[in-house]
């Protein structure tokens, strides 16, 4: 091959790199909206494209769902090497009632699945955000990114400051 032909070649390949960085750049949205979980606290806002700029790669965040592998100890005995998948939400892997009825018997009936140890959304997203919040001195408070609504403060039972049972025991 000659000089210009291993100049062109070498041209021809960044071009193409950088259209495609400019696709998927194209296609990821630059906010997220974290609802799922409403009826408990108010959603977050997430700034996707905040985030892009903070993160090593796409997998920083979203595992091994970009084809990127996984830098996750958890998964990388398995996703080391995975290829992209159709789509990169959590929600789409990571369901909002882990411990429901249908969700369990979902997980009984599957003898082949290898995720029962998989999270739920909940703990999906604090995993990965809190971890990085903590070392990034971000927000790691329960309420610095969402607010719980008066139905997650009666889960929570955050009013509540001792309980009749352990008052009566000394407990």
């Amino acid at each position: 091959m000659s000089a210009k032909q291993i100049l062109t070649t070498l041209m021809i390949s960044l071009a193409c790199l950088a259209v495609g960085s400019l696709a998927q750049a194209a296609e990821m949205p630059d906010q997220v909206s974290l609802d799922t979980m409403v009826k408990y606290f108010d959603g977050v806002e997430f700034d996707h494209a905040m985030h892009t700029e903070l993160g090593e790669d796409c997998s920083s965040c979203h595992h091994h769902t970009t084809g990127t592998g996984t830098s996750d100890e958890r998964c990388m005995s398995c996703h080391a090497e995975s290829n992209e998948t159709a789509s990169v939400g959590c929600r789409d892997c990571h369901v909002a009632a882990p411990f429901s009825a249908e969700q369990i018997h979902s997980v009984a009936a599957n003898v082949y699945l290898y995720h029962i140890d998989k999270p739920g959304l909940k703990a999906a997203y604090h995993w990965n955000c809190v971890g990085c919040h903590e070392q990034m001195d971000g927000p790691t408070g329960c309420q610095d990114c969402h607010t719980r609504t008066p139905e997650g403060a009666a889960l929570y039972r955050v009013d509540v400051t001792s309980s009749p049972t352990a008052e009566a025991t000394g407990h």
